[in-house]
């Protein structure tokens, strides 16, 4: 597998992840149905493996992360309300102004980092019934959260944030669309990850390789309302048991070497934090996401990514001077070293 037809080392996401051939041969193979009746074999084995999995009484398999984020709003909130996110969320920064159009929510960030404490989360709450305020009626904490770095939000902040939230009668979700890459880099089940939360989602189609999906998990009722919402949204879909037999080929075969892409992430990191030019907390690379600042002596993130083009690694800008770069598994041991070794050089060459 490794590099695109191009020969370019792709270091953009681990969504650009190409199912394997034995990924391949479980979608021509797999038992299908109408999962608008229920009758999608694939994706309710699914349902019921993932609901196991992350501790909860069911499961709703939906085509992306960010549906799954949508409809979770839209079936823990109620227009007006207000959420209170980590810094930079992916429910923030990277769904097109979704939760405002779709859910009528506002949302409060804070902490740093991809934390905050529950200290932080009870000083910015708002209560119900105040003439002036949108009442805090959802807490949503990501993990591992992506514009930090990847990095991986401890359970024992969590479950303290949870509980403060739980007290006040305030819903709990868990952005876990990388939650594999938290349970592996960390040894805890996501079972565990999840367990402080009301609802939980989680992705395939990121660092487990499959071509599409995301499953939300919570209890029944809440689940049942969020068919209702998944089908709003246009997620309702027919014989979708291809993408759920990719899935469970996922779940059996490329959790645990996860842990190769955590490797070859710091292996990229090494190569730039050293750099006088860059600004990297090695640190923050827990997982598969390297994020790293280019100092104002240095080329700006715009003219980085074109030129670590030039060279054949593709990597994104996330801001005027941030540049991002993730693992996965369709890049090698070798291609990140070599990965590596080009990004360090772009970034030490003359502005």
């Amino acid at each position: 597998m490794g590099e695109h037809d191009t020969g370019a080392i792709d270091l953009r996401s681990d969504t650009v992840t190409r199912p394997t051939d034995a990924m391949r041969r479980a979608l021509a193979s797999a038992p299908v149905g109408d999962d608008q009746f229920g009758e999608d074999p694939s994706i309710n084995e699914l349902q019921e493996r993932c609901a196991a999995l992350l501790a909860k009484e069911s499961g709703l398999w939906l085509p992306s992360g960010t549906m799954a984020n949508q409809v979770a709003l839209q079936v823990l909130t109620r227009p007006g309300d207000d959420v209170v996110v980590s810094r930079q969320s992916h429910a923030v920064w990277h769904e097109a102004g979704a939760s405002a159009a779709n859910a009528g929510v506002q949302m409060t960030e804070i902490g740093q980092k991809g934390s905050f404490t529950a200290e932080e989360f009870l000083a910015a709450r708002k209560p119900r019934g105040h003439p002036l305020f949108p009442p805090t009626t959802l807490l949503e904490i990501e993990n591992t959260h992506n514009r930090a770095g990847g990095v991986v939000v401890a359970l024992t902040e969590a479950s303290e944030v949870c509980a403060a939230a739980r007290e006040l009668d305030i819903a709990t979700y868990l952005d876990g669309s990388r939650l594999w890459n938290a349970s592996v880099a960390t040894g805890q089940s996501v079972a565990d990850l999840s367990r402080p939360f009301d609802v939980v989602s989680v992705s395939f189609s990121k660092g487990l390789g499959a071509p599409a999906g995301a499953l939300l998990a919570g209890p029944r009722d809440v689940i049942t309302r969020a068919i209702r919402s998944r089908r709003m949204l246009g997620g309702a879909m027919r014989q979708v048991g291809i993408f759920g037999a990719a899935a469970l080929y996922a779940l059996d075969h490329h959790v645990e070497r996860l842990a190769e892409d955590h490797i070859n992430a710091r292996l990229i990191a090494g190569h730039l934090a050293s750099l006088p030019q860059v600004d990297l907390d090695i640190t923050s690379v827990q997982t598969n996401i390297v994020i790293f600042n280019l100092r104002e002596e240095a080329i700006a993130a715009a003219a980085f990514v074109e030129a670590a083009r030039l060279r054949g690694v593709l990597v994104v800008a996330f801001g005027p001077r941030t540049v991002r770069a993730v693992t996965h598994l369709d890049v090698t041991r070798d291609e990140c070293s070599r990965a590596g070794a080009i990004l360090a050089e772009v970034a030490a060459a003359p502005a």
